[in-house]
Order: structure tokens, then sequence, then C-alpha cells
């Protein structure tokens, strides 16, 4: 059900979003988004074996923050802006716990507003992806 604008106050918390994405995962994205950078896919890569992993594409974890503020709005509105920092590396077949809490909500210009906080948290409980988005609601 589409979100509404009377559903949710400051403080709410927007329902929590897990991937795992896997080697094979991070390979198709590579290819849909062209970052083909071997640090997030080759295992036998110097930066790689340094870090004993390849890691998640930044962009990845960006686009699965606009996922989990899209699929609470449910199409009752739309994404205004969408921000994050990436300050920590998530690793393959490793959850990560997607998130975040309305801080704002008001009126401007007739537009009904909402300002959420978002993370990214690996398996230890680290945010290593904060960011934030803006959302318009629709009525």
């Amino acid at each position: 059900m589409p979100l509404d604008w009377n559903s949710f106050d400051e403080g709410s918390s927007l329902p929590e979003l897990t991937k795992k994405p896997g080697v094979s995962q991070l390979v198709k994205y590579a290819a849909g988004g062209g970052d083909f950078n071997p640090l997030h896919h080759d295992f036998a890569f110097p930066q790689s074996k340094a870090l004993g992993s390849i890691i998640i594409h930044g962009r990845f974890k960006y686009a699965a923050l606009g996922e989990l503020v899209s699929n609470w709005l449910d199409h009752g509105g739309r994404i205004r802006s969408l921000t994050c920092q990436y300050r920590g590396m998530d690793l393959p077949d490793q959850p990560m716990t997607l998130g975040g809490v309305v801080k704002r909500k008001w009126e401007e210009d007739g537009d009904k507003l909402a300002e959420v906080e978002l993370f990214v948290k690996n398996e230890a409980g680290k945010n290593t992806t904060p960011g934030g988005a803006v959302v318009v609601l629709k009525g």
C-alpha cells in the first residue's frame, strides 16, 4: 500500500532491507554500471589480496539505499534527493542491513516533504555508508 502522509511521524523507522551480494551479483552490477575495477571481483588483484577480500561497489550501496527508500514510499511519492558517504568497506557474502529514520516532516510550497537519515550497517553493526534522502509525498 502506498505510503500516506499521515501514516508516519518524525522518528518513525523505515522497514529494514538486508542485502548479501555475492561475487556473481557484483560482476553483474559491474556490467550494468561499467565499473570493472578488479577490486570488486578479482580476489587475485593485489589490492584485494592486501585487504583479504574483494569489496562491494560504493555505488551498489548507494543504489540499495535508493531501493530502500523507494520500497518505503511504495508509489506514494518520489525521491527528491539521495546522498551517502562511503566510510567503510563491505565484503561479499556478508549481510548488510539498510534502514533509516524520519528526521523531519514538513510542508513547503504545497509539497509534503520528509527528510530521512539512512544507513548501511555491516555484520558487526558499523555504519559503513551513512546517507540521507528527501522525499515528496503525493497528496
